[in-house]
């Protein structure tokens, strides 16, 4: 293939990026770049540029990249996160149905009387749920949507704090299906440690999901905003326009309360770690007994646990809702439509997004990046990590995926440090800051979609919001990698990148952020 292995590989996703940015449209957007993707595969052969579209195997054999919508939906893996999808949609307007969701609403207004708590009981419900990104947006979105529009907190903001407690928390937490990806990518690879303990060895060294925390407290409990969060948050303080999709009529039923809104999400929240833990074989009888819970889930599949979790919560939320009388067997049934059409933006981004990563991993996309790895290596070695970071933001931003982009650099980052343990922790771990970094600001990334479907959102409204806040991170992360190559000590580097955090979000609010202040001063002040 005559594309195959160059920059031309990463083109198709950068050119859907770039239109969905300008245009503020996704689907037009992702389908372009679709559509170039096909072209280059093809060489420009316009049957065979149809083909790449429909559905194709570039290559022979075993060694075939498979490409096209069919192929993208037809994926064991898709099919079963397609499935949980509509299984929490399903649920979400079950619960909404049956007036759980106006209740809650009713208890945490009661509760909750600030910004500053909504946004904050939204940020340490994100880190609870740490299992899974994709249960982690959708079910903080789904419980914390009528607390933060009760403060009138727009969607694009609530959309940052889904996304930024999303993969970041995943990526430092052992017990998690990213853990998992990660142990399961360096499992057969001779780097002298199992794949968990290279994973919780590079949890101090991760300074871009670290310093995301400090960030989000911070935006919290400063109260400001910059870019453009700040026009929405205005928007939102000037006008009440939250920034929602629709499609949220919120059912005032008197017999609910809060409960009937909590038991189906602690319901949803067991039984899917239930059924990760099932999938990854917890309770397979071996010859020692059963397999150790650490194990289990190093070993799940996500895509089947996931499902098997949410079916099972959603047949006992529906058994629980009709014994309470708060919704009748015909409400209880016409939810499974509503779910299901409420997900359907989701559903077909996300199909969009799978379709270009697979035309982008059959122009090799991983090539391009291992040979542009190899000349890396062979100037500054200190300065690698740094390097590997900006590699690996870059290559998760174009393709959309955290697991893809470590999947690539950690097989090649292992050899390079080889001989140096501590440097090779810090390059895993620039990897895995990168790789989330990259996948938070991607148009593309199934992340982030999901985080726009939790907040109901306009996804290229949530993108845009979002990016100031995760280059700053991302800058701060840079430099501390800088640092960390030479000083090879967390205990010296991650206090020092904490402290610069929080001296940026003050530098930040008395110079782009007084703006904002000003002006919702005044508009508060007005009302």
């Amino acid at each position: 293939m005559e594309f195959y292995g160059t920059f031309w590989a990463l083109v198709p996703p950068v050119v859907a990026i770039v239109l969905a940015l300008i245009t503020k449209e996704a689907y037009s957007s992702l389908f372009v770049g679709i559509l170039v993707g096909a072209l280059l595969i093809a060489g420009f052969n316009p049957i065979e540029t149809l083909n790449n579209l429909i559905v194709n195997d570039i290559g022979d054999g075993d060694d075939a990249t498979p490409v096209g919508f069919i192929h993208a939906i037809s994926d064991p893996w898709n099919a079963g996160i397609f499935i949980f999808l509509v299984m929490l949609g399903i649920m979400v307007a079950l619960i909404n149905a049956a007036g759980g969701s106006a209740a809650f609403g009713r208890w945490a207004a009661s509760h909750i009387k600030t910004r500053i708590g909504a946004m904050l009981a939204t940020f340490v419900l994100g880190i609870l749920i740490f299992v899974d990104d994709y249960f982690n947006c959708l079910t903080v979105g789904a419980v914390m949507r009528p607390v933060t529009d009760s403060q009138k907190i727009s969607r694009a903001k609530l959309s940052y704090i889904i996304d930024a407690t999303a993969a970041p928390i995943c990526m430092i937490a052992p017990i998690s299906s990213w853990a998992a990806a990660v142990s399961a990518t360096a499992a057969d690879l001779d780097s002298g440690v199992t794949g968990i303990q290279l994973f919780v060895q590079a949890i101090p060294y991760n300074f871009y999901s670290l310093f995301t925390i400090v960030f989000v407290i911070g935006i919290a409990v400063l109260g400001f905003d910059y870019g453009p969060m700040a026009k929405a948050e205005l928007e939102a303080c000037r006008t009440g326009e939250l920034g929602s999709l629709g499609n949220e009529t919120v059912v005032d039923q008197p017999r609910a309360n809060m409960w009937d809104m909590l038991v189906p999400v602690l319901l949803l929240i067991v039984f899917s770690v239930l059924g990760m833990m099932y999938v990854g074989g917890f309770w397979d009888s071996e010859a020692d007994g059963y397999r150790s819970f650490t194990g289990a889930f190093g070993d799940t599949d996500a895509s089947v646990g996931l499902p098997w979790g949410a079916i099972v919560a959603l047949l006992l939320s529906f058994a629980y809702l009709l014994a309470r009388r708060v919704v009748t067997f015909e409400q209880a049934t016409d939810s499974f439509v509503a779910g299901f059409r409420a997900m359907v933006p989701a559903l077909l981004i996300l199909t969009f997004a799978l379709t270009l990563k697979l035309s982008t991993s059959a122009l090799g996309a991983d090539v391009f990046v291992a040979g542009l790895m190899e000349g890396a290596a062979s100037g500054l070695f200190k300065m690698l990590p740094a390097i590997i970071f900006l590699v690996a933001l870059g290559l998760a931003f174009a393709t959309g995926t955290s697991w893809g982009t470590f999947g690539i650099l950690i097989p090649i980052v292992l050899p390079i440090f080889a001989n140096d343990p501590t440097l090779l922790t810090i390059g895993i771990s620039a990897v895995l800051a990168g790789a989330v970094a990259g996948d938070h600001v991607s148009p593309i990334s199934d992340t982030t979609i999901m985080a726009s479907a939790g907040a109901n959102v306009n996804h290229v409204t949530h993108v845009s919001t979002q990016i100031p806040y995760v280059l700053t991170v991302a800058g701060i992360s840079f430099v501390a990698f800088v640092f960390a190559g030479f000083i090879q000590n967390w205990l010296i580097v991650l206090p020092v990148g904490v402290v610069a955090t929080v001296g940026a979000l003050f530098v930040l609010r008395s110079t782009v952020g007084a703006k904002y202040l000003a002006e919702r001063a005044a508009l508060e002040a007005a009302a």
